[in-house]
């Protein structure tokens, strides 16, 4: 049985006088220990698809199976605990809590799930900052770190809850080549390590060349689906030249 899967799932909003078609019957699955890049214009519906995805969203037609659970059915409490349970998700603006140490802010995921005591929260969070290379930084707050150093806050905030699914939307648009770099291989290093499923959003080539499959959408429809990375950037290339 595939991780995820999506049937005919369009999502439409209604604004008052105009409908805006932001997914048209989108249909794909996605196995265990997959690394896939979600890419394609602003405007696409890549980022749609992925808060679908993150049962952030609901899709208004269609199925989606998740660990064999449909989440269209699901009502906004039972999206939550899914989300608390199964997946982990990193942003562009790391959305870290600035008063708070980094040990502090990856444990913040963990009072939301089963009770854990204070001890367990606390080696809980530093077991995943050892884990991203954090483990000289648990008390410094989001001012003292690079933009890199926050970004793995962010990761291990995201992996404190053990996910089977790891979402990153954009993670590496606020950082420079290099850290970017770095981060990447971070999550590649989570995939192939850990069998952590990777599903990032990006509009970097460079960053979609990293995963091991590439889903172009365009108009809010699956354009390209495929391993060979030359297929997706040439499906890329001819939305860009129309």
């Amino acid at each position: 049985m595939a991780l995820i899967e999506l049937r005919d799932v369009r999502r439409v909003y209604d604004l008052g006088e105009v409908q805006v078609h932001a997914l048209r019957t989108v249909s794909l699955e996605i196995q265990r220990g997959e690394y896939i890049a979600l890419v394609g214009p602003s405007g696409s519906g890549k980022s749609t698809l992925m808060n679908t995805l993150g049962c952030l969203d609901r899709p208004t037609h269609g199925s989606y199976l998740l660990d064999g659970q449909e989440i269209v059915s699901m009502n906004r409490d039972q999206r939550a605990r899914i989300r608390n349970k199964q997946l982990g998700f990193v942003f562009q603006n790391f959305n870290l809590l600035n008063r708070t140490s980094a040990l502090e802010n990856v444990e913040l995921p963990l009072m939301y799930g089963p009770r854990l005591s204070a001890r367990q929260r606390h080696d809980r969070a530093r077991e995943v900052l050892d884990q991203v290379g954090l483990g000289d930084r648990y008390h410094h707050h989001p001012s003292q770190l690079s933009g890199g150093q926050q970004q793995r806050v962010a990761i291990a905030r995201a992996l404190v809850n053990r996910p089977s699914i790891l979402m990153g939307d954009e993670p590496t648009g606020n950082l420079d080549s290099q850290t970017s770099r770095e981060v990447i291989a971070l999550f590649r290093e989570l995939n192939e390590t850990q069998k952590i499923t990777v599903i990032l959003v990006t509009h970097d080539p460079n960053i979609a060349r990293n995963s091991k499959r590439t889903i172009v959408l365009r108009d809010g429809q699956v354009v390209a689906d495929t391993t060979d990375f030359a297929k997706a950037k040439a499906a890329l290339d001819a939305e860009a030249g129309e």
